[in-house]
């Protein structure tokens, strides 16, 4: 989040620094005689709400070039109810009342404190202060001055929403640019930089906390384009709640009112959609597995299609872990013997025996010793289902959930890629959940053997050949 504090000091660095360009001198002159001349007319709108009159007459500069019959808040006309953001103001009977309304909505009615430094932040903040990301002084402020544009500073402008073209330099007067000219012709306008002896949360900066938690609700929300999470309620958040009150029959403002604040909170604390994972798919493919390596085995009991053995016995090809062990004992009885050379060009089979390997090991049911305090975490039922097996699970579901992540459906793949492919579709987001749980799963596992050799009931070493 942007704060005024972190930008205090770099607004009094330029102001100190502000040169007008001799070029533009001429042009920043005639515009703030232009301000002065409206002195009367922003003097009671600073009697209404305590902002000063000068602020009132830069903000009008930059939305409608001091035409009086427009909306201080967004320069449209006052005779008509608003249609860009701040959306449905009005119609207002004169400029007065339009602007008192867009400095309340500001959050700029009853503040106190206009230092320079505060006062080139709210100027700043009405147009967005997406320009300290990229370095470069806002022309907002300080178009016309040293301190953007060369051969003396970097120039670039948003020339559209989130598009910033760096060799683009605007060519409009910048408010503190005016600010400064304005003081030079009217010796009335003194800005106090004393600090205030007690310090006192100002308005606007009040509501920016409650700004900032609904722009990350937004973005959790998908707002497109992104917002800017710096607490500032500026146009593009303004069109982002434009947007969302839209899609859920809200007055169309574009204002954090009470009623949007409430149904954007709402929103986001509802879990958020995903797509029902369908399995039906891959126990198709696994079933056609089945019986593509049921035509490569010629053994009497091998499956039949429809999941029926020869014997009669019935297997539920709704179960992937029927199904599973099916395809366990036909790559056996169509695996290579010991000491067969493995052809050039793996087959199926030979394919997918690794695999189904590593499955073999997760659907291992022998029995297992007594289980100690670590396998026993879970209590004694899931204790020893998994006595033995949490090693191998996780290395072999971090193994698998890599593989799956990196495969591109293909609906029309055949075989081992077909089933991977489908897996990875049919399971959105897999490595984000299931790489962390694999790890932690072999972790525990390796607790357990350590657990189990310091108790001595580890299983003894296995002869080699």
């Amino acid at each position: 989040m942007v704060s005024y504090e972190s930008l205090k000091s770099e607004y009094e660095r330029n102001w100190a620094n502000l040169q007008i360009r001799p070029t533009r001198l001429g042009e920043a002159n005639a515009t703030a005689r232009k301000a002065i001349n409206g002195k009367a007319t922003y003097q009671q709108v600073e009697r209404l709400t305590g902002v000063p009159w000068y602020f009132v007459a830069l903000c009008h500069y930059r939305e409608s070039n001091f035409d009086f019959d427009t909306y201080l808040g967004n320069g449209e006309t006052l005779h008509r109810v608003t249609c860009l953001v701040p959306k449905g103001r009005g119609p207002f009977s004169s400029f007065v009342d339009g602007a008192v309304d867009a400095l309340r909505i500001q959050h700029f009615v009853g503040t106190q404190d206009w230092c320079i430094a505060r006062t080139l932040y709210r100027l700043e903040c009405f147009n967005g202060l997406g320009y300290h990301a990229k370095g470069v002084n806002s022309p907002y402020l300080y178009g016309g001055s040293t301190l953007y544009g060369p051969t003396e500073a970097r120039g670039g402008k948003f020339v559209a929403d989130h598009v910033f073209d760096p060799n683009h330099v605007d060519t409009q007067l910048g408010t503190a640019v005016i600010l400064h000219a304005m003081m030079a012709l009217d010796s009335s306008i003194t800005i106090d930089d004393s600090p205030s002896i007690a310090p006192h949360s100002e308005p606007d900066e009040d509501v920016a906390s409650s700004v900032l938690l609904m722009q990350q609700t937004l973005n959790r929300l998908g707002a497109n384009p992104p917002l800017d999470e710096d607490g500032i309620s500026g146009p593009k958040t303004k069109a982002a709640v434009s947007e969302f009150q839209q899609g859920h029959g809200l007055p169309d403002t574009g204002l954090l009112d009470g009623a949007t604040v409430a149904a954007i909170t709402r929103a986001g604390m509802q879990p958020v959609q995903t797509a029902n994972v369908d399995l039906s798919q891959i126990l198709k493919r696994l079933e056609g597995l089945a019986q593509l390596l049921q035509g490569a085995s010629a053994s009497p009991g091998a499956t039949a299609p429809g999941g029926t053995t020869s014997g009669g016995t019935t297997v539920a090809t709704n179960d992937p872990v029927s199904l599973l062990e099916r395809l366990f004992s036909l790559v056996n009885k169509t695996a290579p013997l010991p000491g067969t050379t493995t052809p050039a060009n793996p087959t199926p089979v030979d394919q997918l025996k690794p695999v189904l390997d590593l499955l073999g090991v997760l659907l291992d049911k022998n029995s297992k010793p007594v289980l100690g305090q670590v396998n026993g975490a879970l209590g004694e039922t899931i204790g020893k289902m998994l006595d033995g097996k949490k090693t191998a699970l996780g290395i072999g579901g971090s193994l698998i959930t890599a593989l799956l992540s990196a495969v591109t459906a293909s609906p029309n793949a055949g075989g081992l890629a077909g089933l991977f492919g489908t897996i990875a579709s049919a399971v959105p987001g897999l490595s984000q959940f299931a790489l962390p749980i694999s790890l932690a799963l072999t972790a525990w596992g390796v607790l357990g053997k350590l657990e189990k050799w310091a108790q001595g009931t580890a299983p003894p070493p296995k002869p080699t050949t």
